[in-house]
């Protein structure tokens, strides 16, 4: 972990410290990484 990244109280987005934004961004990144590697192996039928 790096916790450089999540120690602090600013910047804010729409009002969230940046320790919750960032874990939405990581889940978002981490969602559309599934996806595509998904997309990308699945067998034809």
């Amino acid at each position: 972990m790096l916790p450089f990244l999540f120690n602090a109280d600013g910047p804010r987005l729409f009002g969230f410290p940046r320790f919750y934004w960032l874990q939405l961004a990581f889940i978002v990144v981490g969602v559309t990484c599934t996806t595509i590697v998904y997309q990308m192996t699945k067998r034809k039928r």
